[in-house]
């Protein structure tokens, strides 16, 4: 009897050492700490650690929720007002949560704001539900939006980040999310700003303790399970800086927040750095005067281009549209969107007449997607290109036959 029981308890031993190997081997997460820190408007990669490593997001995977929302905003899927149903299963969600109960509604506009300050599991599953049946068929359509976005290690089984030994991303990944779904939803982006949020009587506070504490901070979103340790993506603006940074694996929520002030910090003071040791682009020339015997006026060649100038000729700049401008060529689609919006941003002025083209080219080295705007004047070209040129933004005019690509970027290391 007793060689039995010890056989019995043997076997259990044995069994629970297989399950644990199993569980390792199927991919743990190996965590804890990662940070990656990135200029928005350059995309130079400020400071990175452990930036590929596959760690639990937890909460994170709300920003991927959210911009799903987002894009069915955007698509007329839904609008702000449609009121979402509550499952049996969304309402039996754990902490943290509203407490919805099943039966109950709750509108699109409520549910973001549910998802962005309370980070509300129960909100996340009633998205889910609404927009594809199921959280499991909203967790696949999440993992293949990643995709599209070039977030090639990242993998949802949920709507909501609660465990899931399967569930991965890593600093990279989220920090091109966090760029992504303020770039493709600049209309619904102002949400993560919100500090609190009231719903049936009741006031729930935003976890980013970023906000309003850390100049220039407008997003985006906290996360924390015990696996995954305390996580955060910041997006702060400071001058005519832009930087997204992600931490992995804090181990207090103070601490989280203290590390992130710090990578904020020196990540401004090296992109500032990079800034003024950067070569820029070469300036257009003025092209010289001639008088009526042929002879260059100097003073007319050399005068000083103003930046009013620039915005002003770049505007009016002639009747003959054939030229454009192109900043960069680059190895995704979405960096080469986000260019065309950089300079843009740094014009101000509408270009009028112009038009926005990210064009895809396919060649021996590979496929590459160039940033252009067309429908200037050569003029206009050179002198978008000059004014561009002192912000540190790649540029190159061209005709409208040019077939030139310039400044290749890779998506990711």
């Amino acid at each position: 009897m007793a060689d039995c029981v010890t056989r019995r308890a043997f076997m259990v031993f044995c069994a629970l050492a297989v399950g644990l190997m199993l569980w390792l081997s199927a991919g743990g997460a190996e965590a804890r700490y990662a940070s990656f820190v990135m200029d928005a408007e350059t995309l130079d990669v400020l400071y990175a650690k452990n930036a590929d490593t596959k760690n639990y997001p937890a909460s994170l995977t709300k920003i991927m929720t959210l911009y799903m929302v987002f894009d069915a905003l955007d698509k007329g899927k839904v609008t702000l007002k449609t009121r979402m149903k509550v499952s049996k299963r969304a309402a039996g969600q754990p902490q943290t949560n509203i407490g919805l109960r099943k039966g109950d509604q709750i509108t699109v506009k409520d549910a973001i704001l549910a998802l962005v300050t309370r980070s509300a599991n129960d909100v996340a599953t009633v998205v889910g539900e609404h927009l594809a049946r199921s959280e499991v068929n909203f967790a696949v359509a999440m993992t293949k939006k990643a995709r599209t976005l070039g977030m090639t290690k990242t993998s949802f089984r949920n709507a909501s980040g609660l465990p899931n030994r399967r569930q991965k991303s890593t600093a990279r990944d989220m920090a091109k999310l966090g760029l992504r779904i303020q770039r493709d939803f600049p209309q619904y982006y102002h949400y993560f700003r919100t500090k609190k949020f009231t719903y049936k009587g009741r006031t729930y506070g935003n976890h980013n303790n970023l906000l309003g504490r850390y100049s220039g901070t407008d997003g985006i979103k906290t996360g924390y399970t015990r696996a995954s340790g305390f996580n955060l993506v910041s997006s702060v603006h400071q001058g005519d800086r832009h930087l997204i940074a992600v931490v992995f694996g804090g181990r207090t929520a103070k601490s989280r927040d203290r590390h992130m002030i710090s990578l904020l910090n020196r990540g401004f003071k090296k992109a500032e750095l990079i800034a003024r040791n950067r070569t820029p682009a070469p300036i257009p020339m003025a092209r010289p005067a001639f008088d009526e015997n042929g002879i260059v006026q100097l003073a007319s060649a050399q005068s000083t281009i103003t930046d009013a100038t620039l915005q002003t000729e770049t505007v009016l700049g002639g009747s003959d549209r054939g030229w454009g401008i192109q900043v960069g060529a680059y190895s995704s689609k979405g960096p080469a969107e986000a260019m065309i919006d950089t300079a843009r941003k740094h014009l101000k002025l509408i270009l009028k007449g112009s038009t926005d083209s990210v064009e895809r080219v396919t060649r021996e080295h590979g496929t590459v997607y160039r940033s252009r705007v067309t429908g200037l004047s050569e003029a206009g070209a050179r002198n978008a290109c000059a004014l561009l040129a002192r912000k540190h933004v790649p540029c190159v005019p061209v005709p409208g036959n040019d077939d030139l690509e310039v400044a290749t970027i890779p998506a990711a290391d």
